[in-house]
């Protein structure tokens, strides 16, 4: 009995000596939102980030995350294995992700846009891409203003596992800082298929961003060819336009996006835009507080008078510690 509490106690210590080791983390979206065209209204905890990163020397370490959200089961608080990836720094210049891992199709779209707990970026929003997916990728610093990434991924997200066909979803991108302000972003997406007579959509990305003394403006352009691998001769396309200016303790920020059809002739499903309109506060170290409003207008009721198909406030919560 002696030798079992000794064992115990011994791997007990342990791993508590490990976890000291290692960062801790927790994220959390809240806000309260109201539709004022049904009058439905609600508290909601949108988002619950799970984390844990380790150190193991200069060169490796390790991050899991958990994602506890809504599924498509009906379930509002589901956990789901987020990350779990290995980190090599195989140079000053080089890197390496294994495992699950953050995509790099927007996450400097993201960072431009800034208000991942107000909404995600577009790419993310309109399910164009996902931010994590199991696979490789990899970073390379050319020189200290121009940085090349890629990607090897199954393409299916972090929720569900590699199809039967067994076809890699691949990208590639470049990032420029062009002047200590000015930073722009290129990014190229391919999805193949394994049927011969379809063909591979492909989604082309470039996003720009200025950061002033007190305020920053983000453009982003999506094109997608061969939309569900079906060629036509039309493309699908969305532009983000996103900024914020700081006013004291506030900071006051606004977004559009545009999605459309290259033919304009054509209005496909889930053309539209969206704004939101807002001020933010951060209330102490970890929390922040944004008071906004936002809408949607669908495309195909523009003639009839109703193009306003969405009037909601929301009152979003981040807090992360």
């Amino acid at each position: 009995m002696k030798k079992i509490t000794l064992l115990f106690l011994s791997i007990l210590f342990v791993t508590t000596q490990s976890l000291a080791q290692g960062t801790p983390s927790v994220k959390i979206f809240a806000n309260y939102n109201a539709d004022r065209k049904s009058d439905f209204k609600e508290f909601e905890i949108k988002r619950s980030y799970l984390g844990y990163s380790y150190k193991f020397d200069d060169k490796f370490s390790a991050k899991i995350t958990f994602d506890v959200g809504s599924n498509s089961g009906g379930s509002s608080y589901t956990a789901f294995l987020k990350i779990a990836s290995i980190h090599w720094k195989a140079s000053q210049n080089m890197s390496l992700n294994f495992g699950m891992i953050a995509t790099k199709n927007f996450k400097f779209m993201e960072k431009s846009w800034g208000k991942r707990y107000v909404e995600k970026s577009a790419l993310d929003q309109y399910k164009w891409a996902s931010s994590a997916d199991a696979g490789i990728s990899g970073t390379y610093k050319l020189t200290e203003k121009i940085i090349l990434d890629a990607q090897l991924i199954n393409g299916e997200g972090y929720k569900k596992s590699q199809t039967s066909d067994g076809v890699f979803r691949s990208g590639a991108g470049l990032t420029i800082k062009i002047t200590d302000d000015i930073s722009c972003k290129l990014f190229r997406d391919n999805l193949p298929t394994a049927n011969d007579t379809l063909e591979t959509q492909t989604i082309t990305s470039g996003a720009i961003n200025y950061i002033g003394s007190n305020y920053n403006v983000g453009l982003e352009r999506n094109i997608m060819q061969n939309e569900d691998h079906i060629t036509t001769s039309m493309n699908r396309e969305i532009l983000s336009l996103y900024g914020s200016i700081n006013l004291a303790a506030y900071t006051i920020f606004l977004r559009r996006d545009m999605i459309s059809t290259s033919n304009k002739n054509i209005i496909q499903s889930g053309d539209g835009s969206a704004q939101i309109f807002g001020v933010e506060k951060q209330i102490t170290k970890g929390v922040k507080i944004a008071l906004n409003f936002r809408s949607w207008e669908d495309e195909a009721l523009s003639d009839s008078g109703n193009s306003m198909e969405d009037r909601s406030v929301f009152l979003n919560v981040e807090c992360k510690f």
